[in-house]
């Protein structure tokens, strides 16, 4: 089943593998639910009180790997893109174009790991000789991590794998994708806006895909005063790697 947008038809007893942080179960071995829900389920009986102490040890657990595992990581960048992107399309090698084209100029590659256009970085990355990151997740649908990562990591905690995503990246290259794209193209709109982060370039590649979020965000969010006109500026559409790789590039050194 494809990873993006399979969440509404899976049931824990569909599953036949679960990645659990480091941990790996098969089988009968699966267990119910994610680490997220279990620590933004609020409902239930009060072990929590007893519980949530030793989930701050796991997200500080986490984030120490994270951090070990990528400090010496070098300049990179976060790309990322739709689960549901097929091999052989044109989307697809687009990513394998972007992935090459950015380690050819000198940077890692950070993907989420997964399937599709994060597959096709990741691959364009690896056959090019470069470093190619995958920062997985836990999820009820997830498959773990693509076989062209080199150097990768399962995280438990969405907000754990965000940071890392920002924290070794040096910008942001969105190919088209759906929930979880959009979920990072404006987390990270909302910190160079909000200056958590200050150069950041952000681009995305696919004009007739992004055209219409475009259009959007100028005439109507812009438009009825929900955002700055300079808010125009926080991102770049274009459709040539070339230059999608020299905008999110430039100055990030």
């Amino acid at each position: 089943m494809n990873s993006a947008g399979g969440a509404a038809r899976w049931t824990d007893q569909d599953r036949t593998e679960q990645y659990l942080g480091p941990v790996v179960r098969r089988r009968e071995q699966v267990v119910p639910g994610t680490a997220d829900q279990r620590l933004l389920d609020t409902r239930g009986p009060s072990d929590w009180l007893h519980q949530d102490p030793w989930r701050v040890l796991r997200i500080q657990a986490e984030f120490v790997e994270g951090f070990g595992a990528l400090a010496e990581l070098g300049p990179a960048i976060s790309v990322f893109g739709s689960a549901r992107t097929a091999p052989g399309t044109a989307e697809y090698e687009l990513g394998v174009r972007i992935g090459r084209a950015l380690v050819e100029a000198g940077f890692a590659v950070i993907t989420g790991g997964g399937p599709g256009a994060m597959e096709a970085a990741n691959r364009g990355a690896s056959e090019a000789g470069g470093v190619s990151v995958g920062l997985g997740i836990e999820l009820p649908f997830e498959q773990g991590l693509n076989e062209y990562v080199n150097i990768g990591m399962n995280f438990r905690y969405f907000f754990v794998r965000k940071t890392m995503f920002v924290k070794y990246a040096q910008g942001f290259m969105v190919l088209p994708g759906g929930m979880g794209t959009m979920d990072e193209l404006f987390e990270a709109l909302t910190l160079v806006q909000t200056r958590k982060v200050t150069r950041f370039p952000i681009v995305l590649v696919g004009s007739d895909y992004w055209g219409g979020l475009v259009d959007w965000l100028k005439h109507t969010m812009i438009g009825q005063g929900k955002a700055s006109p300079r808010d125009e500026l926080l991102f770049q559409v274009t459709d040539d790697v070339d230059q999608a790789v020299e905008l999110v590039t430039k100055g990030t050194r």
